[in-house]
């Protein structure tokens, strides 16, 4: 954002007709928690321990596949192993066949409780790419100061990371006054259904009511936000729904050297046409507009100007957003074209021709909305609008980035990564922490490992890894956001 909207907020405060704009007074970062002395810990043994768990293809196929039962078993049998006090002192349980669930009792019953999330279970392996990998994905192997393996970054490294804390504070007797449960779930890739939506049920049947959940979904980016050099810690205060809509046109078939006037296959891409003109429209959500502001003082002048008065400035605020497709994502419920198919021969006019269209929702938007915004848009009647079955739900409602409970988790980036700036803001894909909604005040998104842009290639891609170092301060992270939490 640059002279343009220095330009505009010249104009307006000439010709605005009385209109003034605000003075650059935004919402401040969370109070500052000093840096505390490095927790000493023996990083070779943490990075021993996490690529033992990479070593085990906890594989999520597809939803409704069969559960690849063996690697399930031993990594249960590993985590057990591995950290036996946990398994002494807390109570565990299975739920939903391989999930787990964890509580540590506190002191004071009248504290609610708070809720790590992560979850045991990775994507598959694209076939043809495994030559690609430096190390083999499933092999585990630590080398040049790096873990690498399917998981070290989404998420098995966050999981072990919350165990290796719990262990620790264990060994030195510390005691939580709040109750602290963690959950982890075994098929969050596919949806989460069968693991935290049925830890969260039986949450809820237990009376249960969390002050806070902390899940995966964001990181300390490096170099991701245009304008700022500083490390971010991006602590987002909701994610986006998801759901695809199949568009099907049908029409007279026949031979192709007699075609009709109407085709199932002009028919629909006229109707793809339309709507990959017209995405839903961009609006700021909340924790987005506490992203911008506590980001704002560390941006160029127009961009402040336009931040601090975006009542007024909203259109070109968005518009401006809008040219890069992170920060577009952030403003809209997203729109993409992924599947189309029609035809079974060069010489046959097809029946029937199909579309899959993936929606992203901003929270607020319900499935309706975007079944509308379809229906309105391509001006056919005569295509069939369905929704896909299966992993697909709007948005849960967003969190309040104010509370004090984000705080807690400002408090001990600030202890951890000095450095780092603290933001919100939403997620744009889907956790197992939506599975939580109904049975918590806050949810938030945020792991504790920096992300710069060549690392979206490498989540749910080839070569994904985590440094040593860098894990080792993720264990000191959950360290201390245990006691802050705990009491």
């Amino acid at each position: 954002m640059g002279r343009t909207l220095l330009i505009l907020a010249a104009v307006v405060a000439v010709l605005g007709g009385g209109m003034v704009l605000r003075t650059l007074t935004l919402r401040p970062q969370p109070p500052l928690a000093a840096p505390i002395e490095a927790i000493a810990l023996d990083e070779a043994a943490l990075a021993d321990g996490l690529a033992q768990a990479l070593r085990l293809p906890t594989i999520s196929h597809a939803e409704g596949a069969p559960v690849y039962t063996a690697a399930f078993s031993a990594f249960h049998a590993l985590l057990a192993e591995r950290f036996p006090l946990a398994h002494a002192r807390l109570d565990v349980e299975r739920i939903g066949e391989w999930s787990l669930l964890y509580r540590w009792r506190g002191s004071d019953a009248a504290q609610r409780p708070a809720l790590l999330a992560a979850h045991m279970d990775v994507v598959p392996i694209e076939p043809g790419t495994e030559a690609r990998w430096t190390h083999p994905p499933f092999a585990g192997v630590v080398a040049d100061g790096v873990v690498w393996g399917r998981g070290a970054l989404d998420d098995k490294s966050s999981l072990i990371a919350q165990l290796e804390a719990l262990e620790h504070l264990l060994a030195q007797g510390y005691a939580p006054t709040r109750t602290l449960y963690f959950a982890y779930g075994h098929d969050e890739e596919v949806g989460g259904r069968e693991g935290a939506r049925r830890i969260a049920e039986s949450l809820k049947a237990r009376g249960v009511r969390l002050a806070f959940t902390l899940d995966e979904g964001s990181a300390i980016t490096q170099g991701v936000v245009a304008g700022i050099t500083q490390p971010v810690a991006a602590i987002m205060a909701g994610e986006k729904g998801y759901a695809s809509f199949r568009l099907t046109a049908r029409a007279p078939g026949g031979h192709s050297s007699m075609p009709p006037d109407d085709s199932a296959i002009a028919r629909l891409s006229q109707a793809l046409v339309r709507l990959d003109a017209r995405p839903p429209r961009a609006r700021l959500t909340p924790p987005v507009e506490a992203m911008l502001e506590r980001l704002a003082p560390h941006l160029p002048f127009g961009a402040r100007v336009a931040i601090a008065n975006r009542e007024l400035l909203s259109a070109l605020l968005l518009r401006e957003l809008s040219r890069s497709p992170v920060t577009d994502a952030l403003t809209r419920t997203t729109q993409a074209l992924t599947v189309v198919h029609a035809g079974i021969k060069d010489n046959v006019i097809p029946t029937e021709a199909y579309a899959l269209i993936n929606y992203r929702l901003l929270p607020g938007t319900e499935l309706a909305d975007i079944e509308a915004h379809i229906r309105t848009t391509i001006g056919d009647d005569a295509i069939e609008l369905t929704v896909e079955e299966g992993f697909g739900d709007a948005a849960p409602a967003s969190s309040d980035p104010d509370a004090p409970e984000f705080a807690v988790i400002a408090r001990t980036v600030n202890e951890i990564f000095p450095e780092a700036l603290v933001s919100s803001g939403i997620i744009m894909a889907t956790t197992d922490n939506r599975h939580y909604a109904d049975v918590r005040d806050q949810g938030y998104y945020f792991a504790p490992f920096v992300y710069t842009a060549d690392d979206g290639g490498r989540i749910h891609g080839t070569d994904e890894h985590i440094g040593v170092a860098e894990y080792a301060d993720m264990v000191r992270f959950y360290i201390r956001l245990l006691q802050n939490a705990g009491g």
